[in-house]
């Protein structure tokens, strides 16, 4: 006997396809004396009523459903306003920024002098720039409303409240000016930036050692129009999209189902009193359509309070404010029709097998098998919608974005009319074996396969998303993780000195520094056999150094103050440099060609030591290959004022805590200009990188829909059994074995769908590396992580309903209404 409470009888024979006698009742109109649409309307309007009127079962019931639609609308409008957020995000970076702002040649009433001063501390990026006003129209930047004066500093409020905490210590001790006042929201490009403005009485000096860093600008604009991705990166952000959407899809259509054998049976007790099938059916979506008026109401309120909530998550320095999260209006009013009209369309679809009959609902005793043909018809047409873009990759132009949208949603939908096709042939198996929960599990799931496979759908669609995704990402991100060449092992960090010379100065106070044990600087100059060169000739590198910085790019057989080297092996251009000369050849050094900017400095007239070596050049710690000369202080040239650039080399002490922080502090302090960089083996394109953060934070979103929506899924089912629970405890059943029961019911689709994604999503995954040109390769580790976080969202959800559960099973629940 079936566990429902539903009437029950075999209709071979008797019935139609809508069951029943089908003539006209009192309360029904015929479309001869009103129009359709207003009998749609009138039978809609009905529904409603019955939605909102229907005593505490009737609320319950349209609450659940629109909690359940509520969460995915509210999903559905922050990513609808996430490319708003982001143009507002781009928006304010390109306005604090000054690539192409008009300059001045000299100093005036209306002119700033800027430079950046970028660090990195811990995993944060703290951008800022150093200012000076040179009158009093000096524009201001974005967000700051006085220019903070030399030694004063103007923070954003995320940066201030960072530096106050213990975490931010090191940090503070960093940027040590006076906070003289905070950036506002204009300023910045998210309530999480990090940023600061730092005043200086510096730059005008500064700027003679360093022109190509400072500018003397007269506004903030910039024009620069930001790089189109590439066809790759293109195809990511848009199955991050499709693959982040669909499960809300699923879960919004599975919710306005909520309650469905409770809405049969008062559709029933309408066919009693005169009502006929069509109509019934009309009223049926009304219901559905009122549910899903207060999902779109609570999905609203939802993304409001989520709207306000935006500061407080901080993802990856990833952040919006709250009027960034500002859906555009067609797609808020596209949601607000669909989200009804799909509601409608799902209930109508649901009843199409149902006839519903004066005296109960009737139902096949043995309901007809699905049938698998047209299930296999939408993978079938996702995949040949993918085919012809196979092998295109980034050298065949755009991928089509809505042929690879197609494709993807109608695998991704396969699933949801393949999993009740699967789970019907499979519980359809099940004998009577075993302990009495896992009969009472398994009968349970052979009378209504169909609720049960939409209770997992959305994780099974969401998983294998995942999945295909986890592949596109591994695979590609070698495409854009690139060799740097740097040898770690020989030095932790480089130190860029953009000012000119200098670079032994900063070694000193880096070799003083706590955790440093070992700083080498190198200076580089050009030389030529002319002191008036064009750019067009090829020049000679001469690289100054102590013998220990020298050994790092050379293998010298010994090595003593005084001494110079020629680099051997054969000349290569590099730029403007890769040429050589010989022992004792006079030479030109520092400011040789001749359209550099007139400052007075002359070249230097400079001989190559007669007794220069010959070795062979070693890479450095950073992988670069020098030509040219190396010399030591005492054999290099004098006198040639700033044409030289420096770098210095730190060696890190790894069992120093914060030895990296402390070597960023010095060189900061030392020279304000400089530039640590972290040397490592290998670096992600920030591009990609940014996409994959991005994917991280919806799915962070995506497995919180999926944790309540599952819960109130659950939740409903169990309230739709709540008097045959108390009947079955009444009669003497175990409270435990029906909770074992209930978790089976859960573990057993859940263990098929997850199968079934993994199948579809290795097969995605496979078209879209094809597509993309990359090698196939699967990481099992990550496939089988990629389920298990789904399979741990399911089993989370069954133990949280659990509590419900018991209460569920009290005498009390044999009450009705």
């Amino acid at each position: 006997m079936s566990h429902e409470t539903l009437n029950t009888q075999d209709t071979h024979g008797k019935h139609g396809k809508h069951g029943g006698p089908a003539g006209p009742g009192p309360g029904t109109g015929g479309p001869g004396r009103q129009g359709a649409l207003a009998v749609w309307l009138r039978d809609l309007r009905l529904g409603v009523r019955f939605a909102f009127g229907g005593g505490r079962q009737g609320w319950t019931r349209t609450l659940l459903t629109g909690l359940g639609v509520g969460l995915g609308v509210a999903l559905l409008l922050v990513t609808s306003a996430v490319p708003s957020a982001l143009a507002a995000r781009d928006a304010r970076a390109a306005a604090r920024q000054t690539f192409t702002s008009p300059t001045a040649e000299q100093p005036g009433r209306d002119t700033l002098l800027i430079t950046d001063v970028n660090q990195t501390y811990r995993a944060y990026g703290v951008d800022g720039r150093l200012v000076q006003p040179e009158g009093p129209d000096a524009p201001l930047p974005p967000g700051v409303k006085k220019f903070p004066g030399a030694g004063e500093l103007v923070v954003s409020p995320a940066l201030d409240k960072l530096m106050k905490t213990d975490e931010g210590k090191l940090l503070r001790d960093r940027l040590d000016g006076k906070i003289v006042g905070t950036i506002g929201e204009a300023g910045l490009v998210g309530p999480g930036d990090l940023y600061f403005y730092a005043g200086s009485d510096r730059l005008p000096a500064l700027q003679k050692e360093a022109p190509n860093y400072i500018q003397r600008v007269t506004t903030f604009e910039n024009t620069q129009e930001k790089e189109a991705l590439d066809p790759v990166l293109t195809l990511l952000v848009v199955l991050t999209f499709v693959a982040l959407l669909m499960p809300v899809a699923v879960f919004i259509g599975a919710a306005v189902r909520f309650g469905g054998d409770r809405r049969d049976r008062r559709l029933a007790a309408l066919r009693l009193v005169g009502a006929d099938g069509r109509m019934v059916r009309r009223i049926a979506a009304g219901e559905a359509a009122a549910g899903s008026l207060i999902g779109l109401a609570l999905g609203a309120g939802f993304f409001l309070a989520a709207r306000q909530l935006a500061p407080a998550m901080d993802l990856y320095q990833r952040s919006v404010f709250p009027s960034d999260l500002n859906p555009a209006p067609w797609l808020a009013a596209l949601i607000a029709l669909a989200v009804p009209a799909a509601a409608v369309a799902v209930t109508l679809f649901a009843l199409r097998g149902v006839v519903i009959e004066p005296l109960g609902v009737v139902r096949t005793t043995t309901p007809a098998k699905r049938r698998i043909w047209w299930r296999l018809l939408l993978p079938l047409a996702g995949l040949g919608l993918l085919a012809p873009l196979i092998g295109k990759g980034n050298d065949s132009g755009q991928f089509n974005q809505w042929q690879v949208s197609g494709g993807v949603v109608l695998l991704l939908v396969g699933i949801t009319v393949l999993l009740p096709w699967v789970l019907e042939r499979v519980v359809g198996r099940i004998g009577g074996a075993g302990p009495v929960s896992w009969q009472l599990a398994a009968r349970r799931l052979q009378l209504t396969s169909g609720s049960s496979a939409r209770l997992v759908n959305g994780i099974a669609v969401a998983v294998a998303g995942a999945i295909a995704l986890q592949m596109l990402f591994a695979t590609t991100e070698d495409s854009y993780t690139r060799e740097t060449g740097h040898d770690p092992s020989r030095a932790s960090i480089s130190v860029l000195q953009r000012t000119r010379g200098g670079g032994e100065a900063v070694a000193q106070v880096l070799a003083g520094t706590k955790g440093v044990t070992q700083a080498i600087a190198q200076s580089s100059t050009n030389a030529g056999r002319s002191p008036d060169m064009s750019y067009s000739d090829t020049a000679i590198s001469v690289t100054t150094g102590t013998c220990a910085a020298l050994k790092e790019f050379a293998v010298l057989p010994s090595c003593k103050e005084g001494d110079a080297f020629v680099i051997g092996g054969p000349t290569q251009s590099e730029g403007m440099t890769g040429d050589s000369a010989k022992p004792g050849e006079k030479l030109f050094a520092g400011n040789i060609f001749q359209d550099n900017e007139d400052d007075h400095t002359k070249p230097v007239a400079w001989t190559v030591p007669a007794d220069a070596r010959t070795v062979q050049p070693r890479k450095g710690p950073m992988g670069e290959t020098l030509t040219g000369l190396l010399v030591t202080p005492a054999a290099a040239p004098q006198g040639m004022g700033g044409y030289q650039s420096s770098q210095v080399y730190v060696k890190l002490d790894p069992k120093v805590p914060d030895a990296l922080e402390l070597a960023r502090t010095a060189a900061f302090k030392a020279d304000p200009m400089s530039v640590p960089m972290t040397i490592q083996a290998t670096a992600v394109n920030d591009r990609f990188a940014s996409i994959r953060t991005g994917l991280f934070v919806g799915a962070a979103l995506l497995l919180m829909l999926i944790g309540a929506s599952l819960l109130v899924s659950q939740l409903e089912q169990l309230r739709e059994r709540k008097q045959l629970l108390s009947a079955l405890v009444a009669f003497g059943t175990k409270r435990s074995t029906l909770s074992f029961s209930v978790l089976w019911q859960t573990a057993i689709p859940i263990g098929l769908g997850l199968a079934l994604a993994t199948v579809v999503g290795l097969a995605l995954g496979i078209v879209l590396l094809q597509m993309t040109g990359s090698t196939i390769t699967i990481n099992w580790t990550a496939v089988l992580g990629m389920v298990g976080i789904g399979g741990g969202v399911a089993v989370l959800v069954t133990l949280l309903s659990l509590p419900p559960l018991l209460r569920l099973m009290r005498p009390d629940g044999l009450r009705t209404e």
